[in-house]
């Protein structure tokens, strides 16, 4: 079984883009950790691809389905985006954010055309989520909006059926335990802790539906 990632730096987390096979090409993110449980539970039945760029939101996804997901005809398709949509209209000083409605018109473009293409291909959503930080405490007004692009993730796996994977309220709980830096050091970005958390939570999700 064929696991491609697509996502922004928080599945990217500095993989390594030479090569598919170079111990580093998962870089430092949860599908690491999900290739090291299904690797050594199950040898040899599944291959993991990382295909998370930083910086990406939905539309950029879209522009390279092709290439980093359709032609590798991947059995699952793990789609983890959304910070990107909100951060970028608040930080990148021209205002390059993906409004929610476009959001949602181009997640199910995203998913309507990968169907076609990949007819018998599985599909697991991740909810974007975020926490206090050094990158969100300044326009965390602002940021609060990533809560509205989560739910429209959930809304569009109910109308699919997918499974969706929701951390947003598990690591608001483990922040006012050990706080919020210990998870996302900025706000945004996993710890190793983290992706951790993350992977254990996506493979719940993948042994629970999929499997």
């Amino acid at each position: 079984m064929k696991i491609l990632f697509l996502g922004d730096s928080i599945t990217d987390m500095s993989r390594n883009r030479e090569t598919e096979f170079f111990y580093n090409s998962y870089g430092f993110a949860y599908p690491l950790f999900v290739e090291g449980e299904l690797s050594t539970k199950h040898p040899k039945q599944f291959e993991i691809l990382n295909k998370g760029i930083s910086g990406n939101r939905v539309v950029d996804l879209y522009s390279r389905v092709k290439i980093d997901c359709w032609n590798h005809n991947p059995d699952v398709i793990s789609i983890f985006i959304g910070v990107n949509d909100v951060w970028h209209g608040l930080f990148d000083g021209i205002g390059n954010g993906v409004d929610i409605e476009r959001f949602e018109k181009v997640y199910r473009m995203l998913i309507d055309d990968t169907r076609k293409v990949l007819p018998n291909t599985k599909f697991i959503l991740v909810a974007p989520f975020f926490l206090e930080g050094s990158a969100t405490n300044e326009r965390m007004d602002e940021f609060v909006n990533i809560y509205k692009y989560a739910d429209v993730v959930r809304k569009i796996a109910n109308d699919y059926e997918f499974p969706v994977v929701d951390l947003q309220a598990k690591f608001t709980s483990l922040a006012n335990k050990n706080g919020a830096s210990y998870y996302l050091y900025d706000g945004v970005h996993p710890t190793i802790a983290a992706s951790k958390i993350i992977a254990d939570e996506w493979l719940d999700v993948f042994n629970s539906s999929l499997i």
